[in-house]
């Protein structure tokens, strides 16, 4: 794994993880030693990928974070748990998150709606709005109550074919601006039943594993004796190309949680002054092949597997972004000329990446019989982020929700290259379209894939 740069600042996202190993010389050489080589179910090795991170993507992508169209991110985190009555808490105050005031939001973020672009789109949402009460109007007058709630319903799900997350409603008045920047993932305490509760559903009842099966390191597995969690690759190297591809993005999207919370561990508090810092005792415990049992670096390299997929899909929505109507609007002309010019540049860049995964390598047996495939997967992926409404601490909820949105919008990417080609240059496509919310998920999300 390359060294070749000693330090770099906090970061979000896929990219921050896997530069947060190679940047801090994280790794201790037993560990390090395990994760090297050619990942399984693609032909790209790791190195590759610290070379081509660490010297072309992470130093745009964290400029990229900063900018205010990708810093602040409208999220509810008062949804309720839609599966059980959640009663965690966090054990220290640093689970809280501290919404954005009103005035601090750009102006053309809080006046545009959630998928227009253009200041001439923004200005004219108003007169939208009246003609789209105007048009329902009608409709209502034609439809009995029973009706009108059947054609909402239908029309809510006719919109979300192709979503791979339950998406919140940023007209909620619960949904709030929150400045990603001001609440860093880190670690806040929240442990114990109720975070194992959340993980547990997402692997055992989301993954395509009969309860049968166990998990290595699962506490509730019974005892097995020698067998340190080999027949559960067994069971995994025998399902096909699609499940094992679901496994490994969870996987290593838990990775790259618990990375970032052990590179950002609450080390001590003097005087109400807290000290963050790498913990290298809590990242043994998750990740160390000894302590884990040889299940720590198969973590790692499933964090690797999940950078590739997003790396993906950044090159495959690259032509969405290249529309002139596409402006990434905030109303500061100067700032937002230069986000678009700096995302562009940074697609240029996953373009050139020569180890690619083919995602048409998925879904692609009989047509029925992988349409089918597909829709299991979708609806797997959007019920997980569905769980992390379960999520009892604030700030792990929001990462928690805002990384599944971005791995789930790479999804969405890399499953619509037809529409994408289909784009119209200077007009919305009703047959592929990224809301901001969706946008803000992306990119951040494949921030904290490095890693750090």
């Amino acid at each position: 794994m390359s060294r070749g740069v000693r330090r770099a600042g906090a970061g979000q996202g896929a990219a921050a993880a896997v530069q947060l190993l190679v940047t801090l010389s994280f790794l201790p050489s037993v560990v390090e030693a395990q994760v090297t080589g050619v990942l399984d179910d693609c032909l790209c090795d790791i190195d590759s990928i610290d070379n081509f991170n660490t010297f072309k993507i992470f130093p745009k992508i964290k400029k990229l974070q900063e900018r205010d169209y990708f810093r602040y991110y409208k999220v509810n985190l008062k949804r309720p748990c839609p599966f059980w009555a959640e009663d965690g808490h966090c054990s220290i105050k640093d689970c809280h998150v501290e919404p954005c005031p009103e005035s601090k939001i750009p102006v053309g973020i809080k006046a545009g709606s959630s998928n227009k672009y253009l200041k001439v789109a923004n200005n004219t949402k108003e007169l939208e709005d009246c003609e789209q009460a105007n048009k329902l109007g009608a409709i209502n007058s034609t439809l009995s109550n029973q009706s009108k709630e059947a054609f909402i319903d239908w029309a809510r799900y006719d919109d979300s074919q192709d979503h791979f997350c339950e998406l919140d409603d940023e007209r909620s008045p619960a949904a709030q601006y929150v400045d990603l920047l001001l609440n860093p993932e880190r670690y806040t305490g929240y442990k114990g039943p109720s975070a194992w509760r959340v993980w547990n559903s997402i692997y055992e009842e989301n993954c395509f594993k009969p309860r049968s099966v166990y998990r290595p390191l699962n506490p509730l597995a019974p005892s097995r004796g020698e067998d340190d969690g080999e027949s559960f690759y067994t069971w995994l190297e025998g399902l096909c190309l699609e499940k094992r591809v679901f496994y490994k993005l969870i996987s290593g999207l838990h990775a790259s949680i618990n990375l970032h919370l052990c590179a950002n561990y609450l080390l001590e508090e003097t005087w109400g002054k807290p000290s963050w810092g790498p913990n290298m005792k809590e990242f043994k415990r998750r990740f160390d092949p000894v302590e884990t049992k040889g299940e720590g670096p198969r973590r790692l390299k499933n964090l690797y597997f999940l950078y590739l997929i997003e790396l993906r899909a950044l090159s495959k929505v690259a032509p969405y972004f290249e529309r002139s109507i596409v402006d990434l609007y905030t109303g500061n002309v100067e700032e937002d000329a230069d986000t678009k010019t700096l995302l562009l540049n940074i697609f240029q860049d996953t373009k050139s990446f020569p180890m690619h995964f083919d995602e048409k390598s998925m879904f692609a047996g009989d047509k029925k019989g992988a349409k089918s495939l597909k829709e299991e997967f979708r609806l797997h992926f959007k019920n997980i982020s569905r769980i992390m409404d379960c999520v009892g601490c604030d700030k792990c909820r929001l990462w928690g929700k805002l990384q599944t949105q971005g791995l789930g919008t790479a999804l969405k990417i890399l499953f619509s290259e037809k529409e994408i080609q289909k784009l119209p240059e200077n007009s919305p496509s009703k047959g592929f379209q990224l809301t901001r919310q969706e946008i803000v998920a992306l990119l951040n999300a494949f921030g904290r894939c490095h890693c750090i």
